[in-house]
């Protein structure tokens, strides 16, 4: 789908997601994370990049694994993740847009639960290289778990947390070889109903990852 044709059908509150391909798993059981090895940091942050042309080549359950508890997964016994967040309210959700549909990743058991049994990919932005990409990955602030939070800064709370998200999405990337890219360029409501948020949730980036079109040199 073109960038126009998105927009056209944004405007008229008519972009949907298309049918899951295959049959989608209420649950996946994510592999551990490998938690060593990678590039030394300085030499990620030298090869942190935005990449907007994506094989469409599945990412393997394992690599998912590791992306997904580098974004933000739990680091340490307490229940502490990898990005930070105010006052430790951890209200971000990370969902995850796949072929064979939405998952929201659980981070305290490493699983994906499935949230809509359809094909959001194309949903997730307005640029045609969302289609074709293996995953989006979907930042949704939970204002529900920001009580303490003043109520005029939990977005801006929020979008500090999904940037740092983000970021370590980015580094993992560079570090491994892959494409990605952060993405505001978004019909919020039309994703929004497509995960069948909450009042309480609010969609604030996308963000696509994939191996590159063209390998590295």
């Amino acid at each position: 789908m073109t960038t126009l044709t998105k927009l056209a059908l944004g405007m008229m509150g008519a972009l949907r997601p298309k049918p899951a391909q295959g049959d989608p798993a209420t649950s996946i059981s994510l592999p551990p994370p490998v938690r060593q090895g990678g590039l030394p940091l300085m030499e990620a942050l030298a090869a942190r990049h935005s990449s907007r042309e994506f094989a469409g080549k599945p990412l393997p359950l394992p690599l998912l694994s590791n992306l997904l508890w580098a974004a933000y997964g739990t680091n340490r016994a307490d229940g502490g993740r990898t990005a930070p967040s105010a006052l430790n309210a951890q209200e971000i959700d990370v969902f995850v847009a796949l072929p064979a549909g939405a998952y929201r990743y659980d981070a305290a058991v490493n699983q994906l639960h499935l949230v809509a049994a359809s094909d959001l990919r194309s949903v997730t932005g307005y640029q045609d290289f969302v289609d074709e990409a293996p995953l989006d990955l979907v930042y949704v602030a939970d204002h529900a778990r920001m009580g303490l939070v003043p109520v005029a800064q939990r977005e801006s709370y929020a979008s500090a947390a999904a940037g740092a998200i983000a970021q370590n999405v980015y580094l993992f990337a560079a570090s491994n070889r892959l494409a990605t890219v952060i993405r505001a360029w978004i019909d919020r409501t039309a994703i929004a109903d497509a995960l069948g948020l909450t009042h309480d949730q609010q969609v604030l980036l996308s963000q696509t990852v994939g191996y590159p079109k063209k390998p590295a040199s």
